[in-house]
């Protein structure tokens, strides 16, 4: 699966590997560059609301410990 970037923000993100109890992540703040490209991407932990900048590319890698949750309306739309 790839991840459109556009539909990035608001997304739900879970590590399989909690730390410090935060397992709930959602995607908080994406910002492009003229070319649209993502050039910072922050994700925000549900039960601590500690926000941190990821690197977007570790949230589509299988080994990066993310697996992708489920929006609102219970389907992934940011997965093409």
């Amino acid at each position: 699966n790839t991840i459109s970037p556009k539909k990035l923000i608001h997304s739900k993100w879970t590590r399989v590997s909690p730390i410090n109890k935060e397992r709930h992540f959602i995607v908080t703040k994406v910002e492009f560059d003229e070319n649209s490209a993502i050039t910072h991407c922050s994700i925000e932990a549900v039960i601590t609301k500690r926000e941190e900048e990821i690197n977007w590319i570790e949230l589509k890698d299988e080994k990066s410990g993310y697996t992708a949750g489920n929006n609102q309306e219970g389907s992934l739309p940011f997965l093409k």
